[in-house]
C-alpha cells in the first residue's frame, strides 16, 4: 500500500510504500518537545530511502549527545517532516503526525518517560523506558505492532 503525508502548506508531500502503516513510538525528551512545542513527538523509523519527497526541503544540523542530527523540513512552513542521526545510520526518523491518518496511529512504545509531563500516564503494558532503550529492546517492542 502507499501511504502518505506532507507538510502543513502541502508544499511538500511524500510517500512511502509498505504493507501496513507505520510503527510509531513517543519520545518524551525535553528536545522532543522543545522542537514539537507538546508533550512529546510521535516518531517512525524507516530506512533512509523510504521516502519519495516532492517540494523544497530546507535542513538544519545539529550536534546532540555526541551524535549529528540533519533535520528536514518544508523550506516554505518550515514543518519538521523528518531527521537523519549519526545514532542510527541508515534510518529516518519520520515525524508520524505529518502522515495522512496520523490520528489513527498509536504508539508502540515510549522513550525518555523520565522527561515526560506528570499529568501524562503511559497506558499500562505499553513498552517504555526512562531513557533510550537499548536498540534491541526497541527493536523487539517496535516489532510486536
Amino acid at each position: 500500500m502507499t501511504i502518505t503525508g506532507h507538510c502543513h502548506c502541502a508544499a511538500v508531500t511524500y510517500s512511502l510504500v509498505q504493507d501496513t502503516a507505520p510503527t510509531v513510538y513517543a519520545c518524551h525528551c525535553t528536545t522532543c518537545q522543545r522542537w514539537s512545542g507538546s508533550a512529546f513527538a510521535l516518531h517512525a523509523l524507516l530506512p533512509e530511502g523510504a521516502l519519495s519527497i516532492t517540494g523544497p526541503l530546507a535542513e538544519y544540523s545539529h550536534e546532540h549527545g555526541g551524535h549529528v542530527s540533519n533535520q528536514r523540513c518544508c523550506a516554505v512552513c518550515h514543518t519538521r517532516l523528518f531527521n537523519t542521526t549519526t545514532a542510527a545510520p541508515g534510518l529516518l526518523v519520520l515525524r508520524a503526525g505529518t502522515l495522512t491518518g496520523a490520528a489513527d496511529l498509536v504508539p508502540a512504545a515510549h522513550i525518555w518517560t523520565r522527561s515526560k509531563q506528570t499529568w501524562l500516564a503511559v497506558p499500562e503494558g505499553v513498552p517504555s523506558w526512562p531513557q533510550s532503550p537499548t536498540p534491541e529492546q526497541f527493536a523487539s517492542a517496535l516489532s510486536k505492532r
